[in-house]
């Protein structure tokens, strides 16, 4: 029997949403305040994806100027109608005011329209849902129209959607209000029609360690819906925090084109203790139906790490190389910014072969739009390393590799001057405040860097690009600084190349000549 391994899509992908259109599944993630927004990728298997691009990729889509980490996009939803794609989504500014607006497109590898912005459409976690007579609906959360009972209380609400006109029309629903009055945070609505049921899947108790599924049934759209008495579908809740796979929900269910039903979901890995360095990641189980209600993998109840695989034909894609040698005339699609890139601040064919990154004043440490570009950690042990040519011609100069929660949690492993002689340092930001770790002198401008990760041990190595041998700068740093449980926010963390003048004017540049990834587990 042919298996999988969970999660199917490993790093900080969360809120997972998904549809199959004939034989191809095209799935969407979570994106914050990283741009490109809201990735897309694609399937024939459920099993095996590939990255087409991100569904927000021009910044006359998505504005994230001073976006503070963990607001921006959340939880988007794509939808097939018609020859046309939808995905509907969330921008949460500063203040946690929520915009929901969707963007459509013939071809989900783009290019995709501009936002069409809904007005009073509160809460997050927007949604679509076209009925079998031709009406589409709106679903998302809200405070309560009479108000909350008790903290984080929340309501399921509908609405119908003219997308001709790109508005809300008639009546707001309230439709649910979850399985369990203490569970808060109901949200992530998502509608199927099934059979002659209507059925709301929601995910409840926030997104921590109480997260779950649960669903409720009616045979109007509009209600009144009844919830399952075997909710939640599906938690780990109850498993304690040893478990590990943490965290479990938002769920997307789907259907094969041969009648299977599969659920994918978020969920977290845990290392060294109750940290999750990686996010929250997608996750694939299968679904069986009973008395006309869903059963999560039958028999079990919870993730597994290894499942029998969807009776789906195994389509592979070609692997990304582990080591980015910068050849392409674009960067690859596993690559962000911070927030919106704002200036010429990086080139590809300033120097054939090399990422070039021009030093910006703006810091790592600041809510910018630093000359920064990385990608996730997707295992919880792995190596990365990256090829460099920097000469810091201030004391203000720096580039480097770096390893990133967010602005107040990180490493940077930067080439600067120390005393007005060059230098490698490691540097540890927790919680705000900085830390040097390491500083050696470094006479070259030429500088290979290493982060080797096992568990929370995270060991830095540098050598001269023409030495085949390593040096240790730092070893067993604490990892544990990368982990949302210490640093907040619902991000995962990132590792990448950084390059800034710190305040400065300065046209110095560092170029890359490769970067490299590759799991050890």
């Amino acid at each position: 029997m042919r298996t999988f391994r969970n999660p199917v899509l490993p790093g900080f992908y969360p809120d997972p949403s998904a549809i199959r259109v004939g034989e191809d599944y095209y799935l969407v993630t979570s994106s914050f305040e990283f741009f490109p927004g809201v990735p897309i990728f694609h399937s024939k298997d459920m099993v095996n994806w590939r990255q087409l691009g991100h569904v927000l990729d021009r910044p006359s889509q998505l504005n994230l100027d001073q976006t503070l980490p963990s607001m921006g996009i959340w939880a988007p939803t794509i939808r097939f109608h018609e020859g046309s794609f939808y995905m509907i989504t969330t921008y949460v500014d500063n203040d946690k005011n929520q915009h929901n607006f969707y963007v459509t497109a013939t071809d989900p590898a783009g290019d995709w329209s501009d936002p069409v912005w809904l007005e009073d459409a509160p809460g997050i976690d927007s949604s679509l849902f076209f009925d079998e007579d031709g009406k589409v609906y709106y679903t998302g959360n809200r405070v309560p129209p009479e108000g909350q009972d008790y903290p984080k209380h929340m309501d399921i609400w509908l609405q119908e959607i003219d997308l001709g006109q790109g508005k809300l029309v008639g009546p707001k629903h309230s439709i649910w209000q979850g399985a369990l009055k203490v569970a808060h945070a109901q949200e992530g609505p998502h509608i199927y029609k099934i059979g002659g049921w209507y059925y709301v899947l929601i995910a409840e108790g926030g997104t921590g360690h109480t997260h779950a599924i649960t669903i409720a049934r009616s045979r109007s759209v509009t209600g009144p819906y009844e919830g399952h008495k075997a909710n939640p579908i599906l938690t780990h809740r109850h498993l304690g925090r040893a478990y590990p796979i943490v965290n479990v929900g938002h769920g997307e269910l789907i259907e094969t084109q041969h009648g299977d039903w599969w659920m994918f979901c978020l969920a977290s890995r845990t290392s060294g203790g109750y940290y999750r360095n990686l996010g929250r990641e997608t996750f694939l189980t299968p679904v069986a139906w009973e008395n006309e209600w869903p059963v999560v993998n039958p028999g079990k109840g919870v993730l597994e790490f290894e499942s029998p695989a969807p009776d789906l034909p195994e389509t592979t894609w070609p692997q990304l190389p582990a080591c980015d040698d910068f050849e392409g005339a674009e960067l690859a699609p596993v690559w962000n910014f911070l927030r919106t890139p704002r200036g010429e601040f990086w080139s590809l064919s300033d120097h054939p072969g090399f990422l070039r990154l021009r030093l910006k004043p703006e810091r790592l440490s600041e809510i910018s739009n630093p000359s920064y570009v990385g990608r996730r950690q997707q295992h919880l042990s792995f190596r990365a390393a990256v090829d460099m040519t920097f000469q810091p011609a201030a004391e203000s100069e720096v580039a480097g590799l770096v390893l990133l929660q967010n602005a107040d949690y990180h490493f940077r492993c930067e080439l600067g001057l120390e005393a007005g002689e060059p230098a490698l340092q490691l540097i540890e930001r927790r919680g705000g405040s900085e830390q040097l770790l390491a500083s050696v002198p470094y006479p070259g401008d030429k500088v290979q860097l290493k982060v080797e990760a096992k568990g929370q041990d995270y060991s830095f190595y540098y050598r001269s690009s023409e030495s085949d041998k390593w040096t240790g700068l730092c070893g067993k740093a604490d990892g544990t600084v990368l982990s949302t449980d210490l640093a907040g926010g619902f991000t995962g963390a990132y590792l990448g190349m950084y390059a800034s003048s710190q305040g400065a004017e300065s046209a110095n540049y560092a170029d890359f000549g490769w970067f490299s990834y590759e799991g050890l587990e």
